[in-house]
């Protein structure tokens, strides 16, 4: 490219040479130099206009136009970009086609939104599922169209670590799973799948568990009724039944507090509950479920409460309370004599929390991903041991769920542990509303 640079100066010097030496043969050199330029430059401006017609022109002939030296160049190497531009062009939209009509065969709903939400492409399973329509809908908020509240906050919060289940707006008989990723410059990919099959074993595990666990209730009654009754009258019973009986009346008592958690967890995993919207003052809570833990620990135990900022809260009571106890439970549980539980509640800006920390034996921080999954526990021994039904942190889980809060757990062995429940502020806040006193 640099040569024919050279060369061309080198043509247009030599040119004007040429016409200096004519016109000092005829008396006029720099009138000929002039006339040299001029002629130059008219044919520079007339190759500019033909190239300036041929690219902006509506209907440009596809070859360029033609001409000798630099601007032939010039011409040659423009249409070589342009023919390599169009080929990179049309692969790439037919990579685009093939991306779109492989999305298109998804039976899983993909819808591509921008920052605000509004709609950019989404793809046939997503018309089907959630109604919408092509092209009318384009340009639209998906809130609008997917008018479920809890889409809506779900869409918003900006937090996609867990999928959300909504019904079909469409067809009320499908149960979608939502998996929200961000993009770009907050763009969202939004991607449905189809869990109907899923949600309806789920609902007949559910009520299977919950149906059990009702029948169990009636026969467990009366045999721990009449266990008692038999121990009632010690002096009664032969010396070797004694410690039979004082077994059964023990597991008696721990099929009974199975049976009670099972329902419970059958009940807050009910799907497309609305959260709890009425005001509480969780002070008096606080200060029961401290007393109540003080009883269970037999005083061996080192118990405070710290209430950090004010108890206005919205929510469920008797929720809230199973959850806080079955955290203050374990702790007193799985704490020796002589330990420390510390009781916490604080608010910041990221939300309002609640805490308990305890000086026990802690544990594996590699069990924390699966501490809330039913009956699992990080050392199968203590079973026995703590009497335990393994499904406390799983009705935390649920009822902070309900209650749009996280759990977060952190624990070393030999340590002692922490949990911390985190709510919104929003259910902080107190609304205008009757107040509610548990």
């Amino acid at each position: 490219m640099r040569s024919d640079w050279l060369i061309h100066i080198q043509r247009l010097t030599l040119a004007l040479f040429f016409c200096y030496l004519f016109g000092l043969l005829i008396g006029y050199p720099a009138w000929l130099m002039v006339a040299g330029l001029s002629t130059y430059l008219t044919w520079t401006l007339i190759q500019a206009i033909r190239l300036h017609r041929w690219l902006f022109s509506p209907t440009r002939p596809s070859q360029p136009p033609t001409s000798q030296g630099l601007w032939g160049d010039l011409f040659d190497g423009l249409y070589k970009h342009e023919t390599a531009h169009q080929q990179t062009q049309q692969r790439l939209q037919s990579l685009i086609s093939r991306v779109q009509e492989s999305v298109n065969a998804l039976k899983d709903v993909v819808v591509m939104t921008d920052s605000q939400g509004n709609m950019e492409w989404w793809n046939q399973a997503a018309e089907t599922l959630l109604g919408l329509r092509s092209p009318a809908d384009r340009g639209q908020p998906i809130q609008n169209l997917v008018r479920t509240p809890r889409f809506k906050r779900y869409f918003m919060s900006k937090h996609y670590d867990e999928p959300l289940q909504i019904r079909s707006p469409h067809r009320p008989d499908v149960i979608l799973s939502i998996h929200i990723t961000l993009f770009g410059e907050e763009d969202r990919l939004i991607l449905g799948q189809d869990i109907s099959r899923l949600h309806h074993l789920e609902s007949v595990r559910s009520d299977f568990i919950s149906n059990v666990s009702h029948e169990l209730r009636t026969p467990l009654t009366v045999l721990s009724g009449y266990l008692e009754t038999i121990l009632d009258h010690q002096e009664d019973i032969p010396p070797r039944w004694k410690r039979a009986l004082q077994q059964m009346q023990q597991q008696s008592s721990r099929m009974q507090a199975l049976v009670a958690d099972l329902l419970l967890l059958s009940q807050l995993e009910g799907h497309d509950q609305a959260p709890p919207q009425r005001l509480l003052d969780l002070e008096l809570l606080f200060d029961n479920i401290k007393q109540d833990a003080e009883a269970f620990s037999g005083g061996q135990h080192q118990i405070s409460l710290h209430k950090r900022t004010h108890c206005m809260f919205i929510g469920d009571e008797a929720q809230l309370r199973s959850a806080f106890s079955n955290l203050l439970f374990n702790a007193v549980k799985y704490t020796p004599a002589g330990g420390k539980i510390d009781i916490e509640w604080w608010a910041d800006e990221r939300g309002v929390h609640f805490g308990v920390t305890d000086t026990g034996m802690g544990f594996d921080p590699i069990h924390i991903p699966r501490l809330t999954e039913r009956f699992y526990r990080v050392d199968p021994s203590r079973n026995t041991q703590t009497g335990g039904t393994g499904l406390g942190l799983a009705i935390v889980k649920h009822v902070l769920i309900n209650h749009e809060g996280t759990l977060e757990v952190q624990s070393k062995l030999g340590q002692g542990s922490r949990f911390i429940c985190h709510f919104p502020l929003s259910r902080h806040q107190a609304p205008q509303q009757q107040l509610t006193r548990p």
